[in-house]
């Protein structure tokens, strides 16, 4: 038996030793760490650096969210209308089957993979704190359903103002549209995200999302309805306050000076639109503090 391979092989191996490279780049920290994660959270809520299966749902949706608008624009700049024929605050509740399955679809995929792969406490690992990735996920979904929301107002805007309408009443109109985006903005984006981060299964989300959004909704409308039969309008406008879409018409009938589309219009009035502005601003805030809450093990 020969030995000779053995000891050329031996002989040809070398062990490399390159030392420990210190890193002198530069630490970028939290901030950068907190804007990246809100980047990449509100790019996958339009599928933007996903599949093209993933971009499907969200840009459709944008586009049905934009295009009443587009076809009301038309109009009124063909017939040379004095005014548009939906006021800017209405748009979203006109639209909010759209808007729901928008959260519905988006909130999940926000926070449910990165619970169900259990990929939380590698961000954690990182410089980023818990009130980093739940403030970056709350701006993120708050952000895009901002865009879904505002960008067909816009659309109205600039359409008003191609059919030669007036401009301080259409600018006064935009502003007040955009303050009620705003405000369905961070509390459809704060219920989504709540609901979602409930399950790792984002199929379990979407049921979920739904059902928190239109059995509350259809409920409170049912029963509304009934005591409007009865001219109760009192138990109309108080009945708002239990569905979220009723609460942001509350809050804009009795401050943005939108006409309600409660049955009978029986909106609030302004002592009881304060009770809406808080019970919105509650619901924000308490939606915010449950996101910290469940994610404060580490290990989810």
């Amino acid at each position: 038996m020969t030995t000779e391979p053995m000891a050329t092989d031996r002989a040809s191996t070398q062990i490399h030793n390159i030392g420990y490279r210190h890193y002198d780049g530069p630490r970028l920290g939290r901030a950068y760490a907190r804007r990246s994660l809100f980047s990449q959270s509100l790019r996958g809520a339009y599928g933007l650096g996903r599949s093209a299966k993933s971009k499907v749902l969200p840009m459709l949706l944008f586009v049905v969210m934009c295009v009443p608008a587009l076809i009301m624009v038309a109009v009124a700049v063909a017939t040379k209308a004095k005014d548009l024929p939906l006021d800017y605050t209405r748009y979203a509740i006109v639209l909010q089957a759209v808007i729901g399955l928008y959260v519905a679809s988006q909130a999940p995929q926000a926070v449910s993979r990165d619970l169900r792969f259990k990929t939380v406490p590698l961000y954690f690992s990182r410089p980023i704190e818990r009130v980093d990735y739940v403030a970056a996920k709350y701006a993120a979904m708050a952000s895009a359903l901002f865009i879904l929301t505002a960008a067909p107002l816009l659309v109205l805007y600039v359409g008003s103002l191609l059919a030669k309408l007036d401009f301080t009443e259409q600018t006064k109109g935009f502003a007040q549209g955009l303050v009620s985006v705003v405000l369905l903005s961070l509390l459809f984006a704060g219920i989504g995200l709540v609901v979602s981060a409930v399950t790792p299964r984002r199929g379990f989300g979407i049921a979920a999302v739904i059902a928190v959004l239109t059995i509350s909704y259809g409920a409170v409308s049912t029963v509304q309805a009934i005591a409007d039969t009865q001219d109760n309008g009192l138990a109309v406008s108080w009945l708002g306050l239990f569905s979220p879409i009723t609460l942001i018409d509350g809050v804009q009938t009795a401050f943005l000076g939108a006409t309600s589309a409660f049955p009978g219009a029986d909106g609030p009035s302004a002592g009881q639109g304060v009770v809406y502005l808080l019970v919105v601003l509650g619901l924000i805030a308490g939606s915010y503090g449950l996101l910290m809450r469940r994610y404060r093990k580490v290990g989810l």
